[in-house]
């Protein structure tokens, strides 16, 4: 059922350079359909159906993005697509829409969530957002979900959870004990074994009215900045000084009342190429094939592979990544895909034409 009172706000910034040559600067890889047949943002937003109202969707993206957002969400009402005059991490994008939703409903309570994420399935993520309302408008609580862990990843954030709080549906919330940025293997083993730690997805529900003072309290030069500003040159002006701060360490690390809820269904933030193998289907060999692209494969296992429609071959090789985007094509070993972001430095200083 469509909660009257809740926006939901959709961070579509960012450039996604691990998914080069893919995603590129012209399109980075919330606009491409990475993990299925549509766009990722037409997934996230199509997620949000009969649970929150169209006319209260909103997505944040830069000035440079209007075109893909209208592209990839044609039915969007231009006013609800916020544009960014340059690029300030999650915190300016959250207090923006913050001041947004409180031009329009100051009772709303809004759901922030990435615009690039893997989440199946949408009834149970439903569930969960409907929950994390709840637990928000509990106590004014600024609340975010934890993925429950299946193994000791070192690259994402832990929440530690502390005591249990409240029961909504059936899903428990408990305080917020702290952050840690991304662990050591050891760290990261130690974490999953006390069973206390979640990761960190991202995603966050509050009244609009607490988040806005928890900027007012902890990130007071955002607040100052945004307040108020209104109209494309203000905006700009205003992003000028702005700090590019995340909202976990702007807000989240700070606040006071703050929990979490787990979640045990499918998530991903398909931070590199390797992750799609938790998200695209497997064929008899343990490859994992998107984007369209066709496989032949002889004697190769285990082998991630995205293309743009074509036909790619592979003899005799395994755990490979294989990409081809247009001209371009990456290959490399899956243990080494993090190592892209080091070809999209080097391509920056030598070949900016290429991203």
């Amino acid at each position: 059922m469509v909660d009257e009172h809740l926006f939901a706000v959709v961070m579509a910034g960012g450039s996604g350079t691990r998914f080069w040559p893919a995603s590129t600067r012209s399109r980075p890889k919330q606009f491409l359909a990475v993990a299925g047949e549509r766009p990722m943002i037409t997934e996230t937003v199509a997620r949000l159906e009969g649970l929150v109202a169209p006319e209260h969707t909103l997505v944040v993206a830069g000035a440079e993005q209007a075109g893909l957002v209208r592209e990839c969400l044609p039915d969007l009402d231009p006013a609800n697509v916020l544009l960014e005059p340059v690029g300030r991490n999650t915190a300016a994008c959250v207090a923006l829409a913050a001041f947004e939703v409180e031009r329009r409903d100051p009772a709303a309570a809004q759901v922030v969530l990435p615009a690039d994420h893997v989440i199946r399935p949408a009834a149970s993520f439903q569930r969960t957002i409907t929950a994390a309302v709840a637990e928000a408008r509990r106590d004014g609580r600024l609340v975010t979900l934890g993925i429950v862990p299946d193994h000791a990843a070192t690259g994402y954030g832990y929440i530690e959870q502390g005591e249990r709080l409240a029961e909504h549906d059936g899903i428990v919330a408990h305080e917020v004990l702290g952050f840690v940025e991304k662990p050591d293997a050891e760290r990261a083993a130690a974490f999953l074994a006390s069973g206390s730690y979640r990761w960190n997805a991202g995603i966050f529900v509050w009244e609009t009215a607490a988040i806005l003072d928890a900027f007012r309290r902890h990130a007071p030069t955002i607040h100052a900045a945004l307040d108020g500003v209104t109209g494309v040159e203000a905006l700009a002006l205003a992003y000028e000084d702005l700090p590019a701060l995340p909202v976990d360490e702007a807000i989240m690390e700070r606040a006071e009342r703050r929990s979490v809820l787990g979640i045990d269904y499918t998530w991903s933030d398909v931070g590199s190429w390797p992750s799609l193998a938790d998200v695209l289907a497997q064929d008899a060999d343990g490859n994992h094939v998107g984007g369209g692209e066709r496989l032949v494969a002889l004697d190769a296992q285990g082998c991630v592979v995205h293309g743009d429609g074509g036909l790619t071959a592979l003899i005799g090789v395994s755990d490979l990544v294989v990409v081809r985007a247009g001209k371009t094509t990456l290959v490399c070993p899956r243990e080494r895909a993090q190592e892209v972001k080091a070809i999209v430095a080097r391509l920056a200083e030598r070949d900016p034409e290429s991203l």
